[in-house]
């Protein structure tokens, strides 16, 4: 049931204009945090191109862009974040790198789905 849920969401959000799902702050993880388990099980590793969302479901893969710089990189989102997080997402140190925000910290990003699908 949850699945159609997200899948019928993931085509209201596509049949807009510009395809953008979400605008706001990205931040990314603590080099300290590299190997530790994530809310999904699997283990958070700095140099994979990995991410954090309050709602997406485990698996969604995700378009982010640097809005400053308009660096863009595709991640799969493995770890869930505070519904009331500032945020929107935190992204891995290498997709920070990616997107060229390592040395500000944070950054304003849009996002766009690819797919809400866990891909096996």
């Amino acid at each position: 049931m949850m699945n159609q849920i997200y899948a019928l969401l993931f085509l209201v959000f596509l049949s807009g204009s510009d395809n953008v799902y979400q605008r706001g702050k990205a931040s990314y993880y603590a080099q300290s945090m590299n190997g530790q388990r994530t809310s999904s099980g699997e283990r958070y590793c700095s140099d994979s191109l990995t991410a954090a969302h309050a709602r997406l479901p485990f698996g969604t893969r995700v378009e982010v862009r640097n809005l400053k710089n308009d660096s863009v990189v595709v991640l799969r989102v493995i770890d869930r974040m505070s519904a009331s997080s500032s945020r929107i997402i935190d992204v891995s140190w290498a997709a920070a790198k990616k997107l060229n925000f390592v040395r500000d910290g944070l950054a304003q990003v849009e996002l766009k789905l690819i797919d809400t699908l866990p891909r096996k």
